[in-house]
C-alpha cells in the first residue's frame, strides 16, 4: 500500500543557550491551541470511526483536518521541546501535503482505500503505545538531560536528539494508524 507518513526535522543542532529555560513558556499559546484542536480531533475520530464503519472511507474534509491537527501537534511539540529556534506559525492548512515554511515537515499520503476492519485501528495499536511509553519515556530522560547540554553548550547532543526525532517520528505514525488517517 501507498499509505505512509512523512515527518522530518530539518533544524540546526545548536539552539541559544536561554531557550531551553523559556521557550516552553513561549509555546504556551500554541500549546492551549493544539489542545483545543485535539477536543475536536477526538470528536471527529468518533464521526470517522461510524464513516468508516458504514461507508468505508473517511470524508475529505475530515480527513485533511485531522492530518492539519496532527502536523500543528507535531510542530508545537517539537518547538516546546526546544528542538529548533523557528516559532511556529498560527497556520492551519488543511492540506495532506506540508505546507512548507517550517523546520518540521509532516505530510500524510491517504490510503487507497479503508476496510470497515480499519474502524478499529485504534485498538490494534495497542501494543504500538506500549513501546512508545518505553521509548517515551527514554526520550523524556533525554529531554532532560539535553535541557541542561544545550543551557551550558548551546547544542544537542545529536545521538539523543535523533533518538527524540525517531520516538516522535513513530508516535506520529501510531497516532495517525489510530485515527484511521493510514491502514499500515
Amino acid at each position: 500500500m501507498n499509505d505512509t507518513v512523512t515527518f522530518e526535522l530539518e533544524a540546526p543542532p545548536e539552539v541559544a543557550n536561554w531557550r531551553p529555560i523559556v521557550q516552553w513558556i513561549l509555546a504556551i499559546p500554541h500549546l492551549i491551541i493544539a489542545q483545543v484542536l485535539g477536543y475536536v480531533s477526538g470528536a471527529l475520530s468518533v464521526v470517522s470511526f461510524f464513516a468508516v464503519l458504514f461507508t468505508q472511507k473517511i470524508p475529505e474534509g475530515i480527513y485533511n483536518f485531522q492530518v492539519m491537527v496532527l502536523r500543528y501537534r507535531a510542530r508545537v511539540t517539537m518547538y516546546a521541546g526546544f528542538t529548533h529556534q523557528q516559532y511556529p506559525k498560527f497556520e492551519f492548512a488543511m492540506a495532506r501535503a506540508e505546507p512548507g515554511g517550517d523546520p518540521l515537515r509532516l505530510s500524510v499520503e491517504a490510503p487507497a482505500g479503508w476496510k470497515r476492519t480499519n474502524a478499529f485501528n485504534f485498538i490494534l495499536a495497542i501494543p504500538h503505545y506500549i513501546v512508545l511509553c518505553v521509548f517515551g519515556i527514554g526520550a523524556a530522560v533525554l529531554w532532560i538531560v539535553n535541557f541542561f547540554v544545550v543551557l551550558f553548550t548551546g547544542k544537542w547532543n545529536q545521538g539523543h536528539r535523533n533518538f527524540i526525532v525517531k520516538v516522535q517520528r513513530y508516535a506520529t505514525r501510531v497516532i495517525a494508524y489510530a485515527m484511521m488517517l493510514r491502514n499500515e
